[in-house]
């Protein structure tokens, strides 16, 4: 399971956390302008927005969990299991593979506004990127700086929903997920008023009492209630490492731990990685389950003029500064 946010200071920052009890050997992948998108039922992106994300690189192909390009546009893919509907190839629609949409969107749209006319028509093709990789079942959160949608590709057909908050987890379908925070409308960071009784009186007896109540669990719904209400509160200074610091404090009010979660026999979904990005700067940051401390990959530290990815395997290790 996963969350992803969006936060902004000076720069906007989008991001998630990816849950999941194993991982297919994923890699922070630069994608230049001029490396060749080939998709099924259109014709090839020859040339396109440069991009960086966490991607699985399959057949020298990147399989995108979650990128931004060069202008600013992000887009991320969370589960969606047991919604998710994809078709059959439909004359007349801008027909894509599950795999394709990331580089599609990102590689064509330098705004929300741009993706939202662009995936009007969308069909998305019921069909495996290859044998050994079989069909997701995702929905997406697209964002920029002015605004956050979301995608979601059901029996009932496609639906873009704006977003408000600038979160997204997994299931339900994202208007039930905005639904659930009016249950939490009465939550507050300040100290609580008492509107008991105005025949008692009361002391509270611990500070943030405000938000009793607010969930602690790892379920979808809980945790969307849990980073809205903590990103929606959340403070920080302007500058990079305050903004950055902060986005991955978001996410941590989320993260899952081995052995809370258990999906199987032995099997326990944990946060294989957190991810922020900076979409102005194009700087992709990342800690990963093992490894607490922030790294950074800057895409404009590359050839975003070449043909071929640049791939950074991540750093698992842990690293401790010792100051004695």
């Amino acid at each position: 399971m996963c969350t992803a946010a969006t936060y902004k200071t000076k720069d906007f920052y989008f991001g998630r956390t990816l849950d999941y009890d194993f991982t297919y050997g994923d890699e922070v992948t630069v994608t230049p302008r001029r490396f060749p998108f080939r998709f099924r039922y259109r014709e090839p992106l020859e040339s396109h927005y440069a991009m960086i994300g966490m991607a699985h690189v399959a057949d020298g192909y990147p399989l995108y969990y979650e990128a931004v390009n060069e202008k600013g546009l992000g887009v991320a893919g969370l589960n969606f299991v047991g919604n998710a509907c994809y078709f059959e190839v439909t004359e007349g629609k801008l027909n894509l593979v599950l795999h394709e949409l990331i580089p599609f969107v990102l590689g064509t749209c330098a705004s929300v506004r741009e993706a939202r006319a662009a995936l009007a028509d969308l069909n998305l093709v019921n069909e495996p990127f290859s044998p050994q990789f079989p069909v997701s079942s995702l929905h997406w959160m697209i964002a920029d700086r002015d605004e956050v949608i979301v995608m979601e590709s059901t029996a009932s057909g496609l639906h873009i929903y704006d977003n408000p908050a600038g979160v997204l987890t997994n299931n339900p379908t994202f208007p039930e997920q905005m639904l659930r925070l009016t249950d939490y409308m009465h939550l507050s960071p300040k100290q609580p008023e008492n509107l008991f009784s105005d025949q008692l009186q009361f002391n509270p007896y611990s500070r943030g009492m405000g938000a009793l109540g607010l969930p602690g669990d790892v379920s979808s719904p809980s945790r969307f209630v849990k980073v809205a209400f903590t990103k929606l509160n959340s403070l920080s200074g302007d500058s990079e490492a305050e903004s950055v610091g902060q986005f991955f404090h978001i996410l941590g009010s989320v993260e899952q731990q081995r052995g809370v979660c258990e999906v199987g026999e032995g099997k326990y979904e944990i946060t294989v990685y957190t991810s922020c990005a900076n979409c102005d700067k194009g700087i992709y940051y990342y800690t990963t389950y093992s490894n607490r401390q922030i790294t950074a990959v800057d895409m404009h530290r590359t050839d975003l003029d070449g043909a071929d990815l640049s791939r950074y395997p991540l750093v698992l290790e842990e690293q401790i500064a010792y100051q004695n």
